[in-house]
């Protein structure tokens, strides 16, 4: 049982190494940056005790680069808003990245 669940891992560790061997584009790589930021941002706000209708406040000050960063900016918020999760605003950053790289890559 033992040296089964050994090949296991082996065989998804390689999986893992070969899809981290795609490349993403630049685009694709600074969008997930940008996301995370947001996400650990919000997440802050959140622990703070920040009300939502406040960090929406925030997020309508901002100047964005592109044109659809203010809509994506409001949805992460809200998500960040809507989930009972109390990781630190780090934790969220790192996860939100490897999430989003993870979906790009999985598109090609």
């Amino acid at each position: 049982m033992q040296l089964r669940n050994l090949v296991i891992s082996l065989a998804l560790a390689s999986v893992a190494v070969s899809v981290e061997a795609k490349e993403l584009k630049p685009n694709d790589r600074y969008m997930c940056s940008w996301g995370a930021g947001t996400a650990a941002r919000a997440q802050e706000l959140k622990l703070q005790g920040v009300s939502l209708y406040a960090a929406r406040q925030k997020v309508q000050v901002y100047k964005f680069n592109k044109p659809w960063m203010h809509m994506m900016a409001m949805g992460i918020t809200e998500q960040t808003y809507d989930s009972k999760s109390r990781f630190k605003p780090e934790a969220i950053r790192k996860s939100f990245y490897e999430d989003c790289v993870r979906y790009k890559l999985a598109r090609k």
